[in-house]
């Protein structure tokens, strides 16, 4: 099943690293960043991995958790992340499952050769479970920030509606009751 942007997700689980199993049903409520990477320890993935760890308490300040995607194991996962020191979790997409639901898994020429790699995808998750923006192919430069910037927003929209409802209402007094008040 394909995603499509501002539908709900379909349903899926995963294994990620400090033992969290991350699903969607279980971060319904939160804003959720999935950013998707080629490999641990590559540089453009360093470097991506790096930039929302600068950015991380800022993502947690606007209501999203962060978490990286690649088809890295487990033990790479974990040295990865002691290694960058990074404060969110890797999911060990090891069977491609994320990875082919999310459509990232794309063909590429490496040395002459076809061979299967990932696309490098972001994917911001409202708290609804709705998919609410995507970024592909994109370049690591910059890219932080827009996300951040989009997070931003899709707190500020959702915020709108509660912020009218707790708001009081200054109730007008009846014409009898201003009659009466003379």
């Amino acid at each position: 099943m394909a995603i499509v942007v501002n539908k709900p997700l379909p349903d899926f689980e995963a294994n990620a690293t400090g033992g969290v199993r991350v699903s969607n049903t279980s971060h319904v409520g939160k804003t959720m960043v999935l950013y998707f990477y080629p490999k641990d320890n590559t540089p453009g993935c360093t470097t991506e991995a790096m930039q929302f760890r600068d950015k991380y308490k800022d993502f947690v300040k606007a209501g999203a958790q962060v978490f990286g995607v690649s088809r890295d194991n487990m033990r790479s996962h974990d040295e990865f992340k002691t290694k960058l020191e990074l404060p969110f979790e890797l999911i060990a997409d090891t069977e491609e499952k994320m990875c082919h639901m999310f459509g990232v898994v794309k063909n590429k020429i490496m040395y002459g050769k076809k061979v299967k790699g990932i696309e490098r995808s972001t994917f911001l998750i409202g708290p609804d479970g709705v998919l609410r923006e995507e970024w592909r192919g994109l370049k690591v430069v910059g890219h932080v920030d827009e996300v951040l910037k989009a997070v931003k927003a899709l707190k500020k929209a959702s915020a709108k509606p509660a912020e009218k409802a707790s708001e009081p209402v200054a109730e007008k007094p009846s014409k009898k009751v201003a009659e009466v008040a003379q």
